[in-house]
């Protein structure tokens, strides 16, 4: 019978103050009689001495935590034990614990997922935690804490109640056809309403790029020809040294990343290869990764002493002409939306503010609703459906197909929750968590 009682550490490794050490399953309790002599206290932290079950030898000083099935994160008894941080003591204090009779160590989020199975969290809000684990900027936390909290959980269900009625409106005149005035007004009214409701699930759809900008990052491709000053820029925008800076023309070959917090939102400068003619191969490659970051970048920083001629129709987003090593009397562009040089600083504190205000632009503002592409996917569907139904030309004639329209938006509505899944679908999301959440 493979072990059901899981546990880990759930804090990261290396010397800390405290390491927390979570346990899951129906023997925690044993755990606690093994390593403490007793089961703590429900929901109250207790100063206990963890001793070794197989010497009987103290092994730590710790508080333990004890929270009774079905109240708690995974809906199962959980013991957590806060221990010292040094590496010894939290292996000696683990190793104890997984030598308890149906103890095993858990897998790559598996504590988040017998939360899911158990009903403590749907799969909206486990989306958010993980996008909660992996926030580096105010906007991502903000944004992900409303998933976490239920916020599209909360809008497919008033979604939903505002659907369920005109459903039962357009039934009702299949079920009662004889009223035939009745049954038109109630058609019509069904119809105003349903029109009001599309209405709002086309605009949660609009917000779906700014809901993944938050969470992926704007954008921010600089390009230019070789000795633009492209990576000299870059460093001076990360405050490192990123890319290596060189006056031989190629230096650059691959894109280089830097993901920075501007005002609260993420921004991914892109540092690419100079545009040039080349015979060299390896080259090429990079010019071709770097026409192809333009194509799908947000905004394109173009650092060149001429106009940027083909990439302008390339750049999908928005492309600035900046004006580069203007110290050293270079780069003088007619029309240049920025002059900077990145070397003595003058102009990169407004084309930092400008950067910012971009972004915020594209990323700023309240946290969207629908932040993944499986959300996107969920109401492009409904929206689909209730698109499908206002089209039909006479609600009269072709009640039925109505229904079976306003079903179909209902049923997508209800995937929201991730109660209806694939298993390699779950299995890839909970792989994604560390091991002790």
């Amino acid at each position: 019978m493979i072990a059901r009682t899981i546990a880990s550490v759930s804090t990261p490794p290396g010397t800390s103050g405290v390491a927390v050490i979570r346990v899951s399953g129906p023997n925690a309790a044993d755990v606690a009689v093994s390593l403490i002599g007793s089961v703590p206290e429900a929901r109250r932290a207790t100063l206990v001495t963890l001793k070794d079950p197989a010497r009987g030898e103290p092994l730590d000083r710790a508080l333990a935590l004890w929270f009774a099935g079905p109240h708690s994160f995974t809906g199962e008894d959980v013991l957590e034990l806060q221990v010292h941080g040094g590496r010894a003591v939290v292996a000696a204090v683990l190793n104890a614990v997984l030598a308890v009779r149906g103890m095993r160590p858990a897998e790559p989020g598996e504590f988040t997922r017998r939360a899911f199975e158990n009903g403590r969290l749907d799969l909206s809000e486990v989306e958010g935690l993980g996008d909660l684990l992996q926030a580096e900027t105010e906007a991502q936390r903000r944004q992900a804490y409303g998933l976490f909290a239920g916020r599209l959980t909360s809008e497919a269900d008033r979604l939903q109640a505002r659907l369920l009625p005109i459903l039962a409106g357009v039934e009702a005149t299949i079920d009662f056809p004889d009223e035939g005035d009745v049954t038109s007004a109630a058609l019509n009214a069904a119809r105003r309403d349903l029109a009001g409701l599309a209405a709002e699930i086309d605009a949660l759809v609009a917000g779906a790029a700014r809901g993944e900008k938050v969470r992926d990052g704007v954008i921010v491709a600089i390009a230019g020809p070789p000795n633009a000053g492209k990576s000299t820029l870059l460093n001076a925008l990360a405050r490192r040294d990123v890319a290596i800076v060189s006056p031989m023309a190629g230096t650059t070959r691959d894109s280089l990343e830097v993901h920075l917090d501007l005002g609260g939102v993420a921004v991914v400068l892109v540092d690419t290869a100079g545009l040039r003619e080349t015979a060299d191969p390896v080259e090429a490659e990079g010019i071709r990764r770097t026409h192809e970051r333009i194509a799908g970048a947000d905004l394109t920083l173009w650092l060149c002493s001429g106009e940027p001629g083909a990439v302008l129709d390339q750049a999908r987003g928005d492309l600035w002409r900046v004006a580069t090593q203007i110290d050293r009397g270079g780069a003088i562009l007619a029309p240049a939306d920025h002059r900077i040089s990145a070397l003595t600083g003058e102009g990169m504190a407004e084309l930092v503010d400008a950067i910012a205000a971009f972004a915020a632009d594209r990323a700023g503002g309240e946290p969207a609703v629908v932040v993944h592409q499986r959300h996107r996917l969920i109401f492009e569907e409904t929206a689909g459906a209730l698109a499908s139904a206002l089209a039909l030309a006479s609600w009269d004639d072709q009640p039925e197909l109505v229904a079976e329209r306003l079903r179909e938006g209902l049923a997508a509505l209800g995937r929201s929750r991730g109660r209806i899944g694939t298993e390699a679908m779950l299995d890839q999301l909970f792989s994604a968590f560390c091991i002790g959440k």
